[in-house]
């Protein structure tokens, strides 16, 4: 079935955002007053919402909140402008317009970064729906927001197609019966998974598996 609505994430997906999302992190521990992890072992914070990194690491749940509103202090101010656009995704938002397809975006990034973001790369325009997570937690799931996404814009989950590089959260999509695609640029949580069922790839592989579906 051709699909007439896509879902990107964010980061990793068109932006590679290694460098502020890391730097926030690190300003995080160190402000706790805990020992800041090497950067290298803070990839896993790249997709997932920040608070379940953060617990998941053992920090009790008050001490967690307080590490995200830290990561958040950074990130607000430097951290969103660390990033860079991934090679290829003007061209790919570029030609799904072309074709006449809605393009919404899907993130556990919270709304008001992510719109910045976007702005600062000028792919704003792109978007026809922004689906984000909300800075009070009631909306921080990538399911959730993904179901933000559908009830929002009336799309179809047969008729949409998810992209993103994360093999564990992006796959919320599948819950609610949509097909996934997962870049493989900043491919994260593809440890112990087997993908072959799924398609995958760059952005060239993205634009052939869509045309083989018109």
């Amino acid at each position: 079935m051709a699909f007439s609505t896509v879902l990107l994430d964010l980061d990793g997906t068109i932006t590679n955002p290694y460098m502020g999302i890391t730097n926030g992190v690190m300003y995080a521990y160190e402000h706790l007053g805990l020992e800041v992890p090497p950067r290298e072992s803070l990839r896993s914070f790249i997709g997932p919402p920040l608070i379940v990194e953060f617990t998941r690491r053992g920090m009790p749940e008050e001490q967690a909140q307080e590490a995200v509103r830290l990561y958040r202090e950074y990130y607000g101010e430097t951290g969103l402008f660390e990033n860079e656009l991934i090679p290829g995704t003007v061209e790919f938002l570029t030609e799904l317009k072309r074709r006449g397809k809605r393009v919404c975006l899907a993130t556990s990034k919270p709304e008001k970064f992510s719109v910045r973001i976007l702005e600062k790369f000028g792919v704003d325009k792109y978007f026809d729906f922004i689906g984000a997570a909300s800075f009070d937690s009631s909306r921080s799931s990538k399911l959730a927001v993904i179901q933000y996404v559908l009830e929002n814009t009336g799309a179809k989950p047969e008729e949409c197609l998810m992209v993103g590089n994360d093999a564990a959260e992006d796959m919320a999509a599948r819950e609610v019966g949509m097909d996934v695609f997962l870049l493989t640029d900043c491919l994260i949580n593809a440890k112990n998974r087997d993908l072959n069922a799924y398609p995958r790839g760059d952005f060239a592989a993205l634009n052939a598996y869509i045309d083989a579906l018109q």
